[in-house]
């Protein structure tokens, strides 16, 4: 884990009382438990790969990743300073420039049994009949902003066996039902059967509640009717002994409470909220100094600001969704009011403990930010591996 030392005195916030729980230091690391030379007949093509969450997802759940591709040149760096994708071929390109022709080389080289395609492009809304016109004028009239017609594209022309969209939770609600209508369409006449799994981090041994949407499809079709949840909430675990309860945040950050971890922007006690933000108990936001709190002498006005403002961690709880761009007093922040450490972040969305970022500050939290966590895109994936 990349560590951004300063030599700037920390911050010494009060410690926050955990009433004597005895954290556990979770986490793994890739570099080492999972060498780069794996091999497996299963391989698969990243897109809109970012730092790598659905990479090493894949990697876990033991599909060779071949080759990686985003137009951000941080994230490319990153892919290629990890030791697990040594290998791979990384890709600083938009995906309009690319075509199936630009993978003959690698695929030939590595000759997959099995080849899944895996990728979260970014969806406006989506018209089917853009799709299906003639190959120049749809990249003439794409919304620039709409990948998705190009992922499609190059799931159309490499025919993998299977293919993986992640994309938002929003992507569902009512004002996009045409949209998904029209998307499950194309998947359909592209000769794949698909399954729409609506997934929580939270329910796949991520300390973090994350809502997201995976389209999973397979030219095979399903056995399997959805991915197995590996935790669950107190009821869930009675129901079901399988299950582990969800993970605390403490377990999984704790050791990184440690001044060598120290970063300048993590200091809050000199900004404009920073009195207010150390008011807030743990688990808590801004509507705990508000009237509607009973807070004396309230300070802000409850529904007036977005939930995320002044919001801070509970130790034993699970976290909040880590943003790509927070605001200056968007949380999560640490329970002991600092903001959060690179590798806390990092530790958030189960990102590996040797896995090495490049980039600014700003560049990394987004990096991180905008990353399937990779223990989730390990179930996702493995369950589209487990119905090709």
């Amino acid at each position: 884990m990349q560590q951004m030392l300063f030599d700037l005195k920390p911050f010494e916030s009060k410690n926050f009382d955990i009433e004597g729980y005895e954290p556990e230091q979770k986490g793994y690391n890739i570099n080492t438990d999972y060498y780069a030379n794996l091999e497996s007949p299963i391989q698969s093509i990243g897109f809109f790969s970012g730092a790598g969450g659905l990479d090493i997802g894949s990697v876990m759940a033991e599909a060779k990743v071949i080759s990686s591709l985003d137009f951000d040149r941080d994230s490319i760096k990153t892919l290629s300073n990890n030791r697990v994708f040594q290998n791979s071929e990384h890709r600083h390109e938009n995906i309009m420039n690319v075509n199936a022709s630009d993978y003959e080389k690698i695929i030939s080289k590595n000759k997959p049994e099995k080849l899944i395609i895996i990728g979260g492009p970014p969806c406006q809304p989506f018209s089917k009949a853009g799709y299906w016109v003639g190959n120049q004028n749809r990249l003439a009239n794409d919304d620039p902003r709409n990948m998705i017609y190009q992922y499609l594209r190059i799931i159309e022309e490499l025919q993998p066996d299977g293919f993986l969209l992640e994309n938002v939770e929003s992507i569902m609600h009512p004002t996009n039902r045409i949209a998904v209508e029209n998307l499950s369409e194309v998947i359909d006449r592209l000769g794949y059967k698909f399954k729409i799994i609506r997934a929580n981090a939270l329910d796949y041994g991520v300390p973090q509640k994350r809502k997201r949407v995976f389209f999973i499809a397979s030219k095979k079709g399903f056995t399997i009717n959805a991915p197995a949840k590996t935790h669950g909430n107190e009821y869930e675990c009675l129901v079901n002994t399988s299950l582990k309860p969800h993970e605390k945040v403490i377990d999984w950050i704790y050791e990184y409470d440690n001044p060598m971890f120290f970063e300048k922007e993590e200091i809050t006690i000199k900004g404009t909220y920073g009195l207010d933000l150390s008011e807030v108990p743990p688990g808590k936001n801004y509507i705990a100094l508000t009237a509607h709190a009973g807070y004396p002498n309230p300070k802000f006005i409850a529904q007036k600001r977005f939930w995320s403002f002044l919001l801070k961690l509970h130790p034993l709880e699970a976290s909040w969704t880590i943003a790509a761009q927070p605001g200056p007093w968007v949380g999560p922040f640490h329970w002991s009011s600092r903001r959060l450490r690179v590798p806390e972040i990092a530790a958030l969305q189960t990102f590996p403990k040797d896995y090495h970022f490049v980039g600014s500050r700003r560049s990394i939290q987004k990096q991180i930010g905008n990353a399937v966590p990779p223990l989730l895109g390990k179930a996702m994936v493995d369950f589209l591996i487990k119905n090709i």
